[in-house]
């Protein structure tokens, strides 16, 4: 039997890049996925959105010698997975890479403690910015927010009914 509460919203272009910059501001962390061959293991690492721009597109900063970044160059598709909270705010982003040294697009990006990978800081020639484009992507969230969601999860676990505030969907771009 189906849930009373509609669970499902799929949303497109404005609607879709507004979702991702409300669930990439709760965390700026991913996992970034490269060599995403269906059924065979992709290579993932942790990395931190340096930039996610109106038109839904991240920057990241990266080592131009890293395995990514030959990753990328082999297959410029990629995943980029987030998680915000234990109960939502997850989000499953797919997208093109690229790869470029764009020193203007460098120094918009730098941060200071990014020193700690670029141990010459912002002029370090190892630094490589990666472009990802997304074309879909897929959104676990809820309709209100943290505080209510919690309430009707634990007035379903005395109930003993389903109460559920959750709020997924397809991302098209």
């Amino acid at each position: 039997m189906r849930q009373q509460e509609d669970t499902y919203k799929n949303l497109f272009d404005t609607k879709a890049i507004e979702k991702i910059k409300e669930l990439v501001d709760i965390s700026s962390s991913c996992f970034f996925c490269t060599s995403i061959v269906t059924g065979k293991p992709f290579k993932t690492r942790p990395m931190v959105v340096q930039k996610l721009d109106d038109n839904g597109t991240f920057w990241f900063l990266s080592n131009i010698d890293s395995f990514k970044t030959l990753e990328i160059s082999e297959d410029f598709n990629v995943q980029l997975l987030f998680k915000g909270s234990d109960y939502s705010d997850f989000l499953n982003i797919y997208g093109t890479a690229s790869i470029s040294n764009d020193k203007s697009k460098i120094h918009e990006l730098w941060n200071p403690m990014l020193k700690t990978w670029f141990n010459e800081g912002v002029d370090d020639p190892k630094i490589s910015v990666i472009k990802v484009i997304p074309t879909e992507g897929y959104y676990w969230d809820t309709k209100h927010n943290m505080a209510v969601g919690l309430i009707k999860r634990l007035a379903g676990a005395v109930l003993g009914k389903t109460i559920d505030d959750s709020v997924e969907g397809k991302l098209k771009i």
